[in-house]
């Protein structure tokens, strides 16, 4: 259904002036909000762990894994348990209808991978089922399990979509940080998702717990395709993204100026 704009009532319009100061006023209030979510992050790599010590398996286009191998080698890991299995409508060409737009929504995994984080889709479905799932959709670079016991009982997510986040310590696993409803709708995003994790981004500005691993601000960006472990920063990009924050650090104290 299409609604004219004459049967809406919108705003008024205004001169560019008018304009842009009302944009002013409004932004005072949205980096007022980007600074309580950043304390909010502050807060969550704060939060207690909860240590996991049962035993959980999945089954993966490989076989048998088991919860510490979902890791793939990394300290973090963010488990999104999506809608996929007989029951659910669309099955078995489609998933879930949400659980596909946070699919869809998915950017790409290397950026994530270079924090020290995996993401990875769980459902009760088979992996045949699965990999055709994916190959009709474009999720290929997405890791999707088949849940085989009670992981999604025990970690909430039995009955309705969630994100739960785990931290591997050598042998030892813990649980950080648990996400649903409402909350799911914003995921997709690299920053959002390492938002959540008990690292966070690992940026030098960030407000984390003593020893916890940080690197100079945008420094660690690359290309989806450069990534390479223990690499050191790009000497080029190290001098283009240093001469960007300059320049934005002076803009923004010369409008603080009276």
């Amino acid at each position: 259904m299409t609604t004219s704009s004459k049967d809406m009532k919108t705003p008024p319009v205004v001169s560019p002036d008018a304009w842009e100061a009302a944009r002013q006023q409004l932004l005072v209030k949205e980096k007022a909000q980007t600074r309580a979510r950043d304390a909010l992050a502050a807060e969550r790599r704060r939060m207690p762990w909860m240590a996991v010590d049962k035993t959980y398996t999945f089954e993966g286009p490989a076989g048998q894994v088991s919860l510490a191998e979902l890791f793939d080698g990394r300290r973090q890991l963010i488990v999104y348990r999506a809608f996929y299995e007989p029951g659910v409508h669309g099955w078995p060409e489609h998933a879930c209808r949400g659980c596909s737009l946070v699919a869809d929504q998915i950017a790409h995994l290397s950026h994530l991978n270079a924090r020290d984080t995996t993401l990875v889709f769980v459902s009760r479905g088979p992996q045949a089922e699965i990999a055709g799932l994916k190959a009709r959709m474009g999720w290929e670079d997405i890791p999707w399990f088949t849940i085989t016991d009670r992981f999604d009982a025990d970690f909430g997510v039995d009955e309705w979509h969630g994100t739960n986040v785990f931290f591997r310590d050598g042998d030892r696993i813990f649980r950080t940080y648990f996400l649903n409803n409402r909350g799911d709708e914003q995921m997709g995003n690299t920053w959002n998702y390492l938002d959540i994790t008990p690292l966070g981004r690992q940026e030098l500005w960030e407000d984390s717990p003593e020893g916890y691993p940080q690197t100079p601000t945008y420094k660690w960006w690359n290309w989806h395709d450069s990534y390479v472990a223990g690499a050191p920063p790009d000497r080029k990009w190290v001098e283009i993204s240093t001469a960007g924050e300059k320049a934005f650090r002076e803009a923004s104290a010369a409008d603080r100026k009276p």
